[in-house]
């Protein structure tokens, strides 16, 4: 495992200035956000990511239900909390009210690395929905199932189990049989399996739901590895995007800002 895995606070510099950096720009280029938005964060986890958007100013929520990282979080945001531009719901989304629980609906909901954990994403889509302002945005960020490092095995604590690519894409026997011979504990892995989602199943699934994508970026090198492995930010080719499946394997990470179509 590495190390920022463990560490809250290098997590949070991280996904904050990652944010401020890639995820709003793509965001700004085709969706404009009034001073009084407000921002729900699928997913917030410590938090990096919504603080960039209230130091903006918006007004923002953040639903998750990792006990240990709303934890960090509400330390780490306690000034947004006390003021009331920030509110915190431990939950599983699929139970949250939006009127009674997040004081109405957003102007723009954002699911960063998430996506690809929460089960029965079409069910996701139609939640989203009941969540969502007329004329509302939601950023998707995610890595494709297929890419390298797509089951999330980074988070292994065996380093060399930490480093091979692909090796999540064996069946789930054998894939299940190799996390127990370096003694991981396999559950968060092979739920990460049974959910993580293609980038034509995702947009199979935004399709189907009535909504519309409005931008899209394909990364070679997802941003967030500038921060966490030092290393150089790259889109992907336009040869390879345009290539279904294929691009899979190769792109380590997508966004998505898609609208719902009435």
């Amino acid at each position: 495992m590495y190390d920022f895995h463990e560490d809250s606070e290098r997590y949070f510099r991280m996904q904050k200035t990652n944010c401020n950096q890639y995820v709003i720009p793509f965001i700004e280029k085709t969706y404009a956000l009034n001073p009084d938005a407000r921002v729900l964060e699928i997913g917030c986890g410590t938090g990096g990511v919504l603080s960039a958007f209230l130091e903006r100013g918006y007004r923002g929520a953040g639903v998750d239900i990792e006990p240990y990282s709303l934890n960090f979080a509400r330390k780490k945001l306690a000034d947004y909390i006390q003021s009331g531009q920030l509110i915190i719901v431990p939950k599983d989304i699929y139970l949250i009210d939006p009127e009674t629980e997040l004081n109405g609906k957003f102007d723009l909901i954002v699911l960063k690395d998430v996506v690809e954990h929460i089960p029965h994403q079409e069910r996701l889509m139609e939640k989203i929905k009941d969540l969502l302002r007329p004329g509302g945005a939601v950023y998707f960020g995610f890595p494709p199932w297929q890419m390298p490092f797509g089951g999330h095995q980074q988070i292994c604590r065996s380093k060399f189990l930490s480093r091979l690519p692909y090796f999540h894409l064996l069946p789930a026997p054998a894939y299940k049989a190799v996390l127990d011979l370096f003694g991981e504990m396999p559950g968060g892995l092979l739920d990460i399996k049974k959910t993580g989602i293609s980038i034509e199943r995702f947009e199979k699934i935004v399709k189907n739901a009535g909504y519309k994508i409005i931008d899209k970026d394909y990364y070679f090198i997802n941003p967030i590895y500038k921060y966490k492995f030092n290393m150089k930010v790259r889109k992907q080719s336009k040869i390879i995007a345009s290539i279904p499946y294929l691009r899979d394997f190769l792109t380590t990470g997508v966004f998505y800002l898609i609208i719902f179509k009435k």
